[in-house]
């Protein structure tokens, strides 16, 4: 009996040992969420580089709504991306970018884009908590916005916006343009630390009273600020002007 008892104790031994190598087995062969995700997390510095590609689409999905890095395209809920595909760009193939505070939202929003058939999607790591330590500047932007075909006599308008994405408070000292014919102003001239204020412009080609304003044209916006790391900046309009036949 004491034979038979420890035969089979033996046997349940050896059968739980074969259960749990199978079970080693196949945990170690399964791919790991991360290696199957296909959302890039990129450092900060990369982040930065990456962005200035002519293709990039940067997507802040961080709630409620902060102080963007220069150059955003969209800003989506992270919480809202399926409500808000029309914000992305319709190539599932274009470089998407996605930031949020700290990393936590844009981890789940990126997850989310990247299963909408975005293939090149890619995850700031630490958010723009970590961004803000390496990477300092003001801008404004975009560089050019087209105004597309204005007719003569009509007043076009677009806007620009100012970040000042630094750690010191900010002020406006200047703003001009190169023609009479554009007008530009900013909504404020003192920003605080990672603030942002819309630089309004507006386009009169008929100002002059001849055609020295028809065709072709572009015409520049000037701002000067008290910081003497980043003093000047300019942005450009475009316009095709035509007379209203």
């Amino acid at each position: 009996m004491w034979l038979k008892n420890n035969m089979n104790q033996k046997n349940i031994i050896i059968a739980t040992l074969i259960v749990v190598a199978l079970g080693l087995v196949w945990f170690m062969s399964k791919p790991s969420a991360q290696n199957n995700s296909l959302v890039k997390l990129i450092s900060p510095s990369e982040f930065a580089e990456r962005v200035r590609e002519e293709n990039a689409f940067i997507v802040d999905v961080h709630t409620p709504e902060q102080t963007h890095i220069p150059g955003t395209d969209a800003v989506i809920p992270f919480d809202r991306i399926q409500a808000n595909t029309d914000k992305l760009p319709t190539d599932k193939s274009v470089p998407i970018f996605v930031y949020c505070r700290s990393g936590s939202m844009s981890a789940t929003a990126a997850e989310e884009i990247a299963g909408l058939g975005f293939t090149n999607v890619y995850d700031l790591a630490g958010g723009t908590n970590a961004y803000k330590e390496s990477n300092v500047m003001v801008s404004l932007y975009p560089e050019t916005k087209t105004l597309g075909t204005v007719v003569y006599g009509d007043v076009a308008t677009t806007e620009f916006t100012l970040t000042n994405y630094t750690p010191l408070p900010l002020k406006v000292t200047r703003v001009s343009t190169s023609c009479g014919c554009t007008k530009a102003s900013v909504e404020k001239e003192e920003l605080a630390a990672y603030e942002s204020t819309t630089v309004n412009v507006s386009f009169d080609p008929a100002v002059h009273k001849d055609d020295t304003d028809l065709g072709d044209l572009t015409r520049t916006i000037y701002v000067e600020t008290d910081n003497p790391n980043f003093p000047n900046f300019e942005s450009n309009i475009t316009a095709r002007v035509i007379e209203n036949n």
